[in-house]
């Protein structure tokens, strides 16, 4: 919480079915500032996806819902282009829709929501389904109603409600910016300015700046959930006790799905499922300040909630898993090593770690997502590490070499980060990004 500047935090921790500990830190807001106790109330934003996974696993498990059925069979009124993505590739984020999120006007009240939804339904198809990874919120709009058809309720209308009341879940529900929740923490999120004394890392300044955000009833099932870390320790326990779904519903939950071409994915339905060497972690973020993971193997659970967007607290549980008895081997164990001896060290770090666990394959999503994180975070020298790490264990992906060219450019590398959009462009060269930066690079930008 020092290093990051995080104003309040919760942590919860569920072992073998039951809650083992619950924390409560710092204040909830900067303004007053009140403590932050276990009945503070927290945004867990896209954490809400998870449950929205569980929902329709609810419906697969009735028989009411076909994973592998196009949402054109379930819903009539879509474009032409969109009918034929599956349910699957929807709750996997490989549909290919364009973001609900990038309308505009999408955070502004006094825009309908109808505008918001004509506005997406024009724009072009990103990619043929089932091809790549693309997080976008309407996939998560049209999971919710084609589960409000199956339910016989209005669309847009919320779909989790009863995973709440059967968890005994009493300090959730939705809310946002534009409502007055009682108990509930503000929001913030650091910005960055350089530092005239320099420092590690350039040592920039953050100052928190409040966050507002707004959840059309469309959003529902991808954000807009408010918690308590108590409150999703009860949910997580229901999870992995199989109170809301049963073991085989469970296994398809977390089943990691593959890519038009056979490649395995990072996500279930809803779910993230990051390998952790026969040990998996499966859960959710959300903002960038709250996550949860479950261990199924281990029995382990861990949530943290913060009212920092920027404090990425999932770089944090496996750390707190592992005093509970979680197995960490592969980026978990690396993580912790570096966080504890420096990024500076990570080559001679992966070489230990290889050298400990020779079997262990680190994922290049994973890496990628943390070495953005450290971006965001005004941590470009130690996202460089990262993502050279990742860069050099899987050389021959475009991506890799995309998000290492970011991060040399943010560190002022301007040749190298040329070099390396070239090689991610000669590598995909449907990657427009790459185009864009070499085009402002080469213009001096």
């Amino acid at each position: 919480m020092r290093a990051l500047g995080i104003p309040g935090l919760q942590v919860a921790v569920i072992q073998h079915g039951r809650l083992v500990l619950s924390r409560s830190y710092g204040v909830a807001n900067l303004q007053t500032p009140v403590p932050v106790t276990n009945e503070t109330i927290f945004a867990v934003n896209s954490i809400t996806k998870a449950f929205t996974g569980v929902a329709a696993m609810r419906q697969v498990q009735a028989g009411r819902l076909d994973l592998d059925a196009t949402v054109g069979q379930y819903l009539d009124d879509l474009p032409a282009a969109w009918r034929p993505i599956t349910i699957r590739q929807l709750l996997t984020h490989m549909s290919g829709l364009p973001d609900i999120n990038r309308a505009p006007g999408d955070r502004d009240e006094r825009v309908g929501g109808e505008a918001i939804w004509a506005w997406v339904q024009a724009q072009p198809m990103k990619f043929t389904p089932g091809e790549r990874f693309d997080y976008c919120q309407t996939n998560y709009t049209l999971v919710q109603r084609v589960v409000d058809t199956l339910t016989g309720q209005a669309p847009d209308t919320p779909i989790i409600g009863w995973e709440i009341e059967a968890a005994g879940m009493t300090h959730t529900a939705y809310g946002d910016s534009s409502m007055v929740t009682p108990g509930k923490a503000a929001g913030y999120r650091n910005s960055y300015a350089p530092n005239p004394a320099g420092g590690p890392d350039g040592a920039p300044v953050a100052t928190p700046r409040p966050v507002y955000e707004l959840f059309r009833p469309m959003h529902r099932a991808s954000s807009g959930l408010d918690s308590t870390a108590e409150d999703m320790a009860r949910w997580m326990i229901a999870v992995s006790q199989g109170q809301l779904l049963d073991a085989d519903s469970l296994r398809l939950l977390w089943t990691p799905a593959a890519f038009n071409d056979g490649r395995p994915g990072q996500w279930g339905l809803g779910w993230e499922v990051l390998d952790r060497g026969g040990h998996r972690a499966v859960g959710m973020t959300g903002g960038g300040r709250s996550a949860f993971f479950l261990y199924p193997e281990d029995d382990v659970g861990v949530v943290i909630l913060t009212n920092l967007s920027g404090a990425f607290p999932e770089d944090m549980i496996d750390q707190v898993a592992a005093l509970y008895g979680a197995k960490l081997t592969g980026l978990a164990a690396l993580r912790v090593d570096i966080q504890r001896h420096g990024f500076d060290q990570v080559p001679a770090l992966y070489a230990a770690m290889k050298a400990r666990e020779p079997g262990v394959t680190l994922q290049e999503a994973e890496l990628n997502d943390w070495g953005y994180r450290l971006l965001s975070n005004g941590q470009p020298r130690n996202a460089l590490a990262i993502l050279k790490l990742a860069a050099d264990l899987y050389p021959d992906s475009g991506n890799a070499q995309d998000s290492l060219a970011e991060a040399l450019a943010a560190t002022g590398d301007k040749p190298a980060a040329i070099l390396a959009y070239q090689r991610a462009l000669e590598l995909d060269p449907k990657n427009q990004n790459a185009e864009r930066r070499l085009v402002t690079l080469r213009a001096g930008g």
